[in-house]
């Protein structure tokens, strides 16, 4: 009797479900620590414009870090959640099976408006609250725009280096746009004030 052992047959006959497409059917708890961090607290969740609604959430993180620690506290900690930012990534895009920076994923928005907080001056003649809603605008500017070079970092790098990779880019073009008009606004200003005395 061909076919192989019977607890083989016997095997083969039952019917086996069949498994889903990788990713499709993967579930990554809420509460999950690269659920967390990934999305910054549920941020990137909510509806529409996640980009927005993280970067928004890292500005009350980053303004009390430098409130209550100082400027560098904010660079040591935008270098520590980068590097978890990226396997916190890798993590999420792993378990939920999504690729390419999915738009819930936050967290490089964050690493992102930290760094442009660093060369946020404050006690400006302005309000401190313009000058860091001025540089939010700015990295939203250049993180939805993505010149080049952060077009090419977008395609060419993959995983969750690429995804925290082009925000840090676009937080340097925001770091130097922002320095340069306050800059030009402190030439103008005491020029201004040169001419008036």
């Amino acid at each position: 009797m061909g076919g192989g052992p019977l607890w083989l047959r016997l095997y083969m006959k039952r019917p086996h479900p069949t498994p889903p497409p990788a990713g499709e059917g993967a579930k990554l708890s809420f509460w999950h620590p690269a659920s967390l961090i990934a999305t910054w607290f549920g941020a990137g969740l909510l509806p529409r414009c996640p980009g927005t609604w993280g970067t928004l959430a890292a500005l009350p993180f980053g303004a009390l870090i430098i409130h209550q620690f100082g400027m560098m506290a904010l660079l040591y900690a935008s270098i520590i959640l980068f590097v978890v930012g990226i396997k916190a990534s890798n993590i999420y895009m792993a378990r939920t099976g999504k690729e390419h920076d999915p738009g819930e994923i936050v967290v490089d928005e964050v690493v992102g408006m930290w760094l442009v907080l660093l060369v946020t001056p404050r006690g400006l003649p302005y309000s401190e609250l313009g000058a860091y809603l001025t540089a939010f605008a700015l990295f939203r500017l250049f993180d939805i725009a993505k010149p080049w070079p952060i077009r090419l970092a977008d395609k060419r790098i993959k995983g969750g280096l690429g995804v925290m990779l082009d925000d840090v880019l676009a937080s340097g073009f925001a770091a130097v746009v922002l320095i340069s008009a306050l800059l030009w606004f402190y030439s103008y200003f005491f020029t201004l004030a040169d001419m008036l005395v």
